[in-house]
């Protein structure tokens, strides 16, 4: 691999130490700030791993997003999407209007509801419940990814009952699986910054723990390219790996590169923000070798990166290309490159133009559902 190629002796093993164990979090560092032609052999050495991790499958799942809320009190500086209550654009869904976006993704053969919103500050966890049932009365069959960390933590509060509870009668009420939403950047330096009023790292970590306890997997998210140094991306991974270690829970691993343009803290003047083709690049392949098979799935977000950039992603350790999303506000306000909806087509030929294998999946990627297109 490397004949052609002039390779640091240090990268090199590195990169041959990666077929046989995780690599280290020092690893994982000095792999972050490569530059040039040494980026070439960390993402081939990413996409064997892959191949030997996964396979030639590339995953995806058909889903709708129902955001039933863009009303948030707690208005973290990343997020165009939130609105405070009094906002002229402000929108609470009633139950006709949830099951009126449920409806047309049935039409389309949607196998999981992805319910998300805004924090709202009197939002308690009887309230999620309604939600819940309101779906699975009408479509029992259709899983439910639904809500966040610092979502039920604050619901918790609200209905003054311990977060152990409230996720026992979320999974009764039908939840599925947990979004890894609220993570951002487990560190509270940065946390500090762009979500002060959110659930800080190690909240996060308890919270997500004691959900893999109710039985309630899901996936775990980094939104980079803000404020963050390539160090904090590594030690997020870390964390998400010390975390798989324990509990098992994780069922993917997504990386959301920060789009910018939008957001309050761009806005207000903060100018360097948003992360480069090779840092995004960087930070999957670092993924797959710190985590290899601990985390097998790790998903692109067509919608935050493009279909031709997501494709490129696919080259450098991923194998999952997220859902067809069926309308997500939250991309769409902070501007989506090629918008927020897409067809088992649209995925299958990035897949397929790779010489891969393109499946529909479950949440919990313990299904499969082959494409004949």
């Amino acid at each position: 691999m490397y004949n052609r190629i002039n390779v640091a002796s240090k990268l090199k093993k590195i990169l041959d130490s990666a077929f046989d164990e995780p690599i280290s979090v020092d690893d994982g560092n000095y792999l972050m700030k490569l530059k040039g032609s040494e980026i070439y052999p960390l993402l081939a050495t990413a996409d064997a791993v892959r191949e030997e991790i996964v396979g030639d499958k590339v995953t995806f799942i058909n889903n709708c997003n129902i955001n039933f809320t863009n009303i948030c009190h707690i208005r973290c500086s990343f997020c165009a999407f939130g609105k405070d209550a009094n906002n002229p654009e402000a929108y609470l869904l009633d139950d006709e209007g949830i099951l009126e976006k449920a409806k047309g993704a049935i039409s389309d053969g949607a196998r999981e509801f992805c319910v998300m919103g805004g924090v709202l500050e009197d939002a308690t966890i009887e309230y999620y419940e309604h939600i819940l049932k309101l779906l699975k009365s009408h479509y029992p069959k259709v899983e439910i990814h639904g809500f966040s960390p610092t979502m039920v933590r604050d619901a918790a509060l609200n209905s003054q009952i311990p977060v152990d509870e409230a996720f026992k009668v979320l999974k009764k009420a039908g939840l599925g699986t947990l979004p890894g939403t609220a993570a951002e950047i487990l560190s509270d330096r940065s946390r500090e910054i762009i979500c002060p009023k959110k659930v800080n790292t190690q909240d996060w970590i308890d919270i997500i723990k004691i959900a893999h306890e109710a039985g309630i997997t899901g996936s775990a998210t980094m939104m980079y390219g803000h404020v963050e140094t390539m160090e904090e991306r590594v030690r997020h991974l870390d964390i998400l790996r010390e975390i798989q270690l324990e509990t098992g829970g994780f069922n993917e691993f997504i990386p959301m590169t920060f789009m910018h343009e939008y957001s309050p803290i761009f806005l207000e003047g903060q100018r360097d923000l948003g992360a480069t083709g090779t840092q995004d690049l960087k930070l999957y392949a670092v993924a797959r070798l710190m985590f290899r098979d601990i985390i097998p799935n790790i998903q692109v977000s067509w919608v935050k990166m493009g279909f031709r950039f997501a494709q490129v992603s696919l080259m450098a350790g991923a194998n999952d290309l997220g859902g067809t999303l069926g309308g997500d506000e939250l991309s769409e306000a902070s501007g989506a490159p090629d918008g927020v909806n897409a067809s088992i087509k649209d995925l299958s030929k990035i897949v397929k133009d790779l010489d891969r294998v393109p499946i529909e999946r479950n949440s919990e990627y313990t299904e499969f559902y082959p494409i004949n297109i």
